[in-house]
């Protein structure tokens, strides 16, 4: 899929449908593959870190999971992107995969939710097939754990894992297991949390109005003020940069 430059990110575009199809049709193609799910925070991250940058930008799909990066294809790449969000992407892509007979695997957080994600599953997608869960250590995993998490995974025979461990860490993880994890791997942040409902979403309206920051912020205020009002202020400089100077 066709990729835009937003800062220094370079971020797919295509229909919510056209992504769906594009992933996949990576689980088919490719024994392994890694999407991001972009938003404002990523964006900066990844103009303040050379290395995470190159991480996201050889990622095979960076959906436009913040409304602004909609936006702002529309302010200057004269695309009509909708967002394509790790939070409506993982409903839908369980729905596609129990259709397709694709197997699923999630891979972080805490055996609280996971336990809640399958309970879930087994309402909403009783066909599905759930190829395993693993809720990693709050630390970095020995080579050792590192080698069995990937043989677990591959040994399951899951074509989608789903990633959950925060941004970058998540994008990060996907980056090195490239060419290890014999599928296509997804980070989806909260959307573990909101699928299961123990994170409730902003009506669609404000959705639309790009407000879930504002919402975040307020159930997180002490551990996430720094990427939001920060990060956030940044991303503005460079679009109003761009609008005057027509360049990042």
């Amino acid at each position: 899929m066709k990729k835009v430059k937003i800062i220094n990110s370079l971020i797919s575009t295509g229909t919510f449908k056209e992504f769906i199809d594009t992933i996949f049709d990576l689980t088919d193609r490719q024994s392994s593959a890694y999407v991001c799910c972009a938003n404002v925070h990523m964006v900066i991250e990844s103009y303040q870190d050379t290395g995470f940058n190159k991480m996201l930008n050889e990622a095979d799909l960076a959906t436009p999971d913040g409304r602004p990066l909609s936006i702002v294809m529309k302010l200057f790449d004269k695309i009509a992107q909708e967002r394509v969000a790790g939070m409506d992407l993982l409903p839908a892509l369980l729905k596609e995969a129990e259709i397709r007979g694709k197997s699923v695997y999630f891979y972080g957080s805490t055996d609280e939710v996971l336990d809640k994600i399958k309970e879930q599953i087994s309402i909403d997608f009783p066909a599905l097939r759930v190829a395993g869960v693993y809720s990693p250590p709050f630390r970095p995993l020995s080579e050792e754990e590192d080698r069995a998490i990937i043989k677990n995974i591959n040994e399951s025979g899951a074509n989608l894992v789903f990633v959950s461990l925060g941004c970058p860490k998540q994008e990060k993880w996907m980056a090195n297991h490239k060419g290890k994890v014999n599928a296509c791997m997804l980070g989806v942040g909260q959307a573990f949390l909101t699928y299961t409902g123990l994170e409730k979403r902003l009506p669609k309206w404000a959705r639309d109005w790009s407000l879930e920051w504002a919402y975040r912020l307020y159930l997180e205020p002490k551990r996430l003020w720094k990427r939001y009002v920060v990060g956030n202020s940044i991303f503005l400089f460079f679009v109003f940069k761009r609008l005057i100077f027509r360049t990042y």
